[in-house]
């Protein structure tokens, strides 16, 4: 050996094998040293260690507690070499991850300690990476995790037969990001990170920016790398041309753990799912397809709600491609996809975001604002700019890495509001004396406004049961900046209606029309969804009244209802079966309804419903505007009826509700306009099982004045049902309807 061992002191290297080192670079790997150089390494179980370089062997020397030292002969600048590691069975060649610079760049760190880095996935969780050095390309991963009251971080898998002493990651600056590059590791690689807290304690942890995770209960993070060529350039291209407010939007709400599972009980697969899940909802016309959470979580009975993994797709159903080739399929099929996301709480796991760094690091640190006592979980602090750009660069993950083309954020009423869910002592007012969070609103409207500027053409949709003002107004009128509200008075309104008897139905008419008192206040979406058909809810079928056949057919006239009223509309699965019993994760749905004519009905219906909406504009261009809607009448409580027409693009419709169980003859109806109205639409048809009461496909508005309309027609209104009718101009033919009955 010659040339000079750069020094170290004994102190400084027991900080690096116990864990206390913040910059292990400094000590380990390649060091010139008057005019040589050094290598140190640190490798506590090996037996030896020897440095392989231009057909040259080093051995080391164990200099103090598994820490190996040299220094190389006959050069003067870091050449590139690699490692032979001898254990019990022989020397292994690896490279060494210590003689490699960082791979972020000061402009990253500045951006993350700014809180301004819109692409934190790029730089963040573990990334496989081609480093140009010293030799040539070295293919490997990238690891880097915000830490920044981190005593040390070490990574550990297997790897290094999940032994960290062998990693300790070195802190960049001031940034709070700890960073290893290892040369070797690629796809398919299970890591966490070891990291010991401010309080000195050594945690385990998955990476918070993991982008794929082990299968639940199994807890640990895997390096992953899309391969996935997309096919849905043409929805793409359209996609950024959108308005979805203005467009029509039919949504079928999805649990993927239980739309459909195998005979055994077992998951279908991301692609399994897309084999079946595209033909049939191409089949039944829904525009767009909302996932509840399909961001990792370990508690399957949670949802999704509750989730640890939030870059990560859920691993149940397959690898991150998978999921990509799923939305792709759909794309195809023109077909969105709508992501539930959960940014206002999280999971408690200890392997997860709680106690990240040993400190609450992603949770606010006041109890009062950072515990959501009656979901049992964590809320994020909205007040750190780190944490609001970790979650606005998360939605940005979603709709630029996946092709999302839209995000329904959760629980938005428990985010807005400090005493949301507490007592009186268990909250305190903001800096103005008030209720609201102040940070919150600012992250959804940083969020809202970044995510609009970026993805042109999405959607985000806020489930908001609150009567806050401009949940979807502009951000720069002091709005949210969604683009739709779930409209939850309407739900609760019109379920409550509906669950009555008939004969009980005219003393509460108004709970139907209530609704259209604020319909333009925001920008709607009518949500029948999972949360109101379970917990003893029962299921949409089970909330009406009567025997069968009348619980069947309030459910028809209900969903036509639903389908004309202003708003986009949101479906949850199994509705469209006529399911009978309420939903639960655990299982599929109800599909052998389907041998039933009256089920099959249901499920017909709905696909009737969304080819004629799709098909008539009126139905949905003018959805925010009052212009779009007006009332024939909506005072008719004696025979408990409704109707109105929608305006549009395109010929006027015209929906006629009756939620009584016997028909009305001879009922005046206005209309708009005189001549033939095509009756494209009756719930009552023989083909959903209904009773066959009808107008023969076709009534005809003559001249004279009824309900402020300038014309009218006498018709039948069949009973528990809702009939559409679609005005023909005088220059097109009248069409034979399917539906039409007499």
């Amino acid at each position: 050996m010659t040339g000079t061992i750069a020094p170290v002191p004994t102190s400084e290297l027991d900080q690096i094998i116990h864990g206390e080192h913040g910059h292990p670079h400094a000590v380990l790997g390649p060091h010139v040293h008057e005019g040589a150089v050094t290598v140190r390494v640190l490798k506590p179980l090996a037996s030896a260690v020897v440095v392989r370089h231009g057909g040259t062997e080093t051995p080391l020397e164990h200099e103090h507690e598994g820490v190996w030292v040299g220094v190389l002969p006959g050069v003067t600048d870091v050449p590139d070499y690699r490692l032979a590691v001898s254990y019990d069975d022989g020397p292994i060649e690896l490279d060494d991850p210590y003689r490699f610079l960082p791979t972020l760049g000061q402009v990253d760190l500045h951006l993350i300690n700014e809180g301004r880095h819109e692409q934190l996935w790029n730089v963040l969780g573990a990334r496989v990476h081609h480093y140009a050095a010293v030799g040539g390309t070295v293919s490997g991963t990238s690891f880097a995790v915000w830490a920044p009251s981190a005593r040390s971080v070490r990574l550990k898998g297997e790897f290094n037969s999940w032994d960290g002493r062998e990693h300790p990651m070195r802190q960049l600056g001031s940034s709070g990001v700890w960073e290893l590059f290892v040369p070797g590791l690629g796809a398919g690689t299970s890591y966490k990170y070891a990291i010991r807290g401010a309080d000195g304690e050594w945690r385990e942890k998955a990476d918070p920016m993991a982008f794929h995770a082990e299968v639940a209960p199994a807890t640990a993070s895997r390096v992953t790398e899309s391969t996935h060529v997309w096919g849905d350039d043409e929805w793409m291209a359209a996609r950024a041309e959108r308005q979805p407010v203005a467009e029509a939007m039919s949504t079928y709400e999805l649990h993927l753990g239980s739309w459909k599972r195998h005979p055994g009980g077992g998951f279908w697969s991301y692609d399994e799912l897309a084999d079946d899940l595209v033909p049939y909802l191409s089949e039944l016309g829904f525009t767009h397809v909302e996932l509840m959470p399909v961001m990792q979580h370990p508690f399957g009975g949670s949802w999704g709600y509750h989730v640890t993994s939030y870059f990560a797709p859920d691993s149940r159903y397959g690898d991150p491609d998978g999921f990509r080739r799923l939305v792709d399929r759909l794309h195809q099929a023109g077909i969105g996809v709508i992501l539930d996301w959960v940014p206002g709480h999280f999971a408690t796991d200890p392997w997860a975001l709680a106690s990240f760094d040993g400190t609450p690091l992603y949770e606010d640190p006041n109890p009062q604002r950072g515990w959501h006592k009656e979901w049992g979980s964590h809320i994020f602090n909205f007040g750190r700019p780190e944490v609001r750009n970790f979650l606005y660069a998360n939605a940005l993950y979603w709709l630029e890495e996946f092709h999302a083309d839209g995000l329904r954020v959760d629980g938005v009423a428990s985010m807005l509001y400090l005493d949301y869910a507490r007592e009186e002592g268990e909250w305190s007012p903001n800096k103005h004396g008030g209720r609201e969070n102040l940070e919150a609103v600012q992250f959804l409207q940083e969020m809202n406004a970044t995510v609009y500027k970026r993805v042109p053409g999405i959607v985000t949709i806020a489930e908001e049961s609150t009567s806050w003002p401009g949940v979807t107004g502009p951000t720069s009128e002091g709005g949210l900046g969604f683009g739709l509200k779930w409209n939850m008075g309407w739900m609760h309104d019109s379920l409550g209606y509906l669950a009555r008897e008939p004969v009980h139905r005219p003393y509460h008419h108004h709970e139907m029309t209530f609704a259209l008192t604020y319909a333009w206040a925001e920008n709607y979406v009518l949500p029948i969804s999972h949360d109101e058909v379970v917990h003893g809810k029962g299921s949409l079928l089970r909330k009406m009244p009567g025997d069968r056949w009348q619980q069947l057919a309030n459910l028809r006239a209900y969903l036509a209802y639903m389908w004309a009223h202003p708003g986009k509309q949101l479906l949850f699965m199994g509705c469209e079966l006529g399911q009978e019993s309420e939903w639960a994760e655990a299982r599929e749905l109800d599909w052998w309804l389907l041998e039933h004519p009256e089920h099959r009905g249901v499920h017909d219906l709905v696909r009737d419903l969304n080819r004629t909406y799709v098909d008539s504009p009126a139905m949905w261009s003018r959805d925010g505007d009052p212009a779009g809607f007006q009332w024939v009448d909506a005072n008719d409580a004696g025979r408990s009826t409704y109707t109105f027409v929608r305006r549009g693009d395109g010929p006027d419709l015209v929906c006629v509700s009756n939620f009584r169980d016997h028909p009305h003859e001879g009922f005046r109806l206005g209309l708009p306009a005189t001549g033939a109205w095509e009756e494209v639409l009756n719930t009552d048809a023989e083909i959903y099982l209904g009773s066959g009461v009808g107008n023969l496909g076709q009534i005809t508005a003559v001249e004279g004045e009824h309900d402020g309309q300038p014309a009218h027609a006498d018709i039948v209104v069949p009973p528990l049902a809702t009939v559409w009718f679609r005005h023909v101009p005088a220059t097109e033919p009248v069409k034979e309807s399917p539906r039409a009955v007499s």
